[in-house]
C-alpha cells in the first residue's frame, strides 16, 4: 500500500533535480541594477496612483459633515447659517445639484480662523500655542525596521495640519518614504539636508582656518562641494506639498553617503560638532520661525544622521510593536542612545573643564515609546507586562492596525488622505479613531511641554 505523503511536512521529498531546473543563473553585481530598476519602475507605477495631470499629488476635498465632525466643532446646522450669513467666506461645492458641500483644506484653515475670530470663546477653534514659545521639533526614531516609524510621523504630521499647525518635515532617511508619502521630487542629495551638515562643517572649517593664519599656520582648503554648500540655505531646500499646511526637505539614495563623508570631516577637524549640525542650520536660517512643528523622520539605524535628528530634537517619539523580539530590540536602542550621548558629553566636557567653560549636556522635553500595529486579542497580556516595565515612558495609546491603514498605504496615501466615501462612513470613523487617538496622546505632550515652557518663562520675568 502506497505511503500516504498528504500530510507531509513541505521540506520532505525535495528532488535536487527538479530544485535544480528551478534554479536561475547565478546573480552578478549587474543583476542588483536589473532588480532596481524593476522595482523603480513598479515604485513608479505605484506613486503615480492619485497623481494630477503634472504629476504631482492633490489633496483631496473635506465634507461638511467631516469638517464638523473633525475640524471644527460646531453643529452641521450653525456651520451652514455661518455661511450663509458670510458670502466672503469659502462656500463650498457641491457635486451634485443639492448634494454635500465640499471645501479645500486651506478653505478649511480660513473657516477655522474665521470661527476662531468670531465664534464661542467657550470653545478651541485655533491650535494652542502659546505666544513667544518656540517650534517644537519630534523625531521619530527606532533602528529595527519595520516598526510603523514613518507612517506614524507621516500620520502625526497630517493630523497637526488637519489641526491647524504649520508643519515641516524632514526626511533623513535615505530609502525616502516620507518623500514618497507628500509626493516631493528629489533629484540628488543637493535637494536633501545634507548640504545643511556640509555648510555647518564648511564655516566651521573656516573659522578653524583664520585661527590657524592667524597661528601662521596654512589654512585647509575647501574643496569644490564644501565650497558650494556655503550658498545653501534650509529655505533651498524646503519645498512645499499637496496639504497647505504642510512642507517638506525629502530625501533619497544618495543622501546615505552622508553617513560616509561625515566621520571623514570630523577625522579632519575634531572640534567640529557634527551632532549640531542641523538644529544650528535650522535655526541660522530662521526656519523655525515658520513652522509650529517639525517632525523628522529618521533611518532605522544609529548613524551621524539619526544622531543629528535626535539631537535636534525637544520630542523624541520611539514606535515598537508589542512582540518580545521589538521590546527587545527597542530596549539595546535606548541603551546606544545612552552610550552615544553620554559619550559626547563626556568628550566634551573634559575639554570645558580644562578650558573653565560651561557642559554640554543634552535634554530632550518629552520621550515617549508608542506601541504601533496593536492587536488586542493577542498582545494584550504582552503590552501590559511593557507598560509595567517602562511605565510614563510608553504611551498608554496603542495604536491598532486596521484595514483602513492598509487600504490606504496601497494608495500611497496616509489615512487622512483617504476619501470616506471608498468606505461605510462608520468603519471610516472606527478606522481611523486610532489615528485621532495617537494624536491625541501626542498633543497631550506638545501641549504639557509648551505650557511648562510658557510657565517656566513667566518665572523668569517675575
Amino acid at each position: 500500500m502506497a505511503k500516504d505523503n498528504t500530510f507531509l511536512p513541505p521540506y520532505f521529498n525535495i528532488d535536487p533535480d527538479a530544485a535544480l531546473a528551478e534554479l536561475d543563473l547565478p546573480t552578478e553585481t549587474g543583476g542588483f541594477a536589473e532588480i532596481a530598476r524593476a522595482c523603480a519602475q513598479g515604485r513608479a507605477d505605484l506613486a503615480s496612483r492619485g497623481l494630477n495631470e503634472a504629476g504631482r499629488k492633490d489633496l483631496r476635498l473635506f465634507s461638511t459633515w467631516e469638517i464638523t465632525r473633525y475640524l471644527i466643532p460646531v453643529a452641521q446646522a450653525h456651520f451652514r447659517r455661518v455661511l450663509k450669513q458670510n458670502p466672503d467666506l469659502p462656500q463650498g461645492r457641491s457635486e451634485t445639484e443639492g448634494g454635500a458641500k465640499w471645501f479645500t483644506l486651506d478653505e478649511v484653515l480660513r473657516l477655522r480662523a474665521f470661527f476662531g475670530a468670531q465664534g464661542s470663546k467657550a470653545k478651541n477653534y485655533l491650535p494652542y500655542r502659546p505666544a513667544g514659545q518656540p517650534a517644537k521639533m519630534v523625531a521619530v526614531a527606532n533602528f529595527k525596521g519595520g516598526v510603523g516609524k514613518t507612517s506614524t510621523a507621516a500620520h502625526l504630521a497630517m493630523s497637526a495640519a488637519l489641526d491647524g499647525y504649520r508643519v515641516l518635515v524632514i526626511d533623513l532617511d535615505s530609502q525616502g518614504s516620507m518623500t514618497s508619502i507628500f509626493g516631493g521630487v528629489v533629484e540628488d542629495e543637493w535637494q536633501t539636508a545634507f548640504p545643511l551638515l556640509a555648510r555647518h562643517y564648511g564655516e566651521y572649517l573656516r573659522t578653524e582656518n583664520q585661527r590657524r593664519l592667524d597661528r601662521g599656520d596654512p589654512p585647509q582648503p575647501l574643496d569644490e562641494a564644501l565650497t558650494a554648500a556655503m550658498d545653501v540655505t534650509a529655505q533651498d531646500l524646503i519645498q512645499s506639498t499637496h496639504w497647505p499646511n504642510i512642507d517638506l526637505i525629502g530625501a533619497q539614495l544618495n543622501l546615505y553617503w552622508a553617513e560616509f563623508q561625515v566621520p571623514v570631516w570630523r577625522m579632519q577637524a575634531r572640534g567640529w560638532k557634527l551632532w549640531d549640525a542641523l538644529t544650528d542650520r535650522l535655526e541660522a536660517d530662521g526656519v523655525l520661525n515658520d513652522y509650529d512643528l517639525v517632525f523628522i523622520d529618521t533611518p532605522p539605524a544609529l548613524g551621524y544622521l539619526t544622531i543629528n535628528g535626535l539631537a535636534a530634537a525637544d520630542i523624541l517619539l520611539v514606535p515598537l510593536g508589542a512582540s518580545f523580539l521589538e521590546f527587545d530590540s527597542t530596549g539595546r536602542f535606548f541603551d546606544m542612545l545612552h552610550s552615544t550621548f553620554a559619550s559626547i558629553e563626556e568628550g566634551e566636557n573634559v575639554a570645558a573643564r580644562a578650558l573653565g567653560r560651561p557642559e554640554i549636556g543634552f535634554e530632550w522635553d518629552a520621550v515617549r515609546a508608542v506601541i504601533t500595529r496593536y492587536d488586542g486579542a493577542q498582545q494584550g497580556e504582552l503590552s501590559g507586562l511593557m507598560q509595567a516595565y517602562l511605565g510614563k515612558v510608553m504611551s498608554p495609546h496603542k495604536q491598532d492596525f486596521t484595514a483602513l491603514i492598509g487600504q490606504a498605504g496601497e494608495q500611497v496615501n496616509g489615512i487622512y488622505e483617504a476619501d470616506y466615501r471608498d468606505f461605510n462612513r462608520e468603519t471610516y470613523a472606527r478606522g481611523r479613531e486610532t489615528f485621532d487617538a495617537t494624536y491625541a496622546a501626542f498633543k497631550r505632550l506638545l501641549l504639557g511641554v509648551w505650557r511648562r515652557g510658557e510657565l517656566d518663562a513667566q518665572q523668569a520675568a517675575e
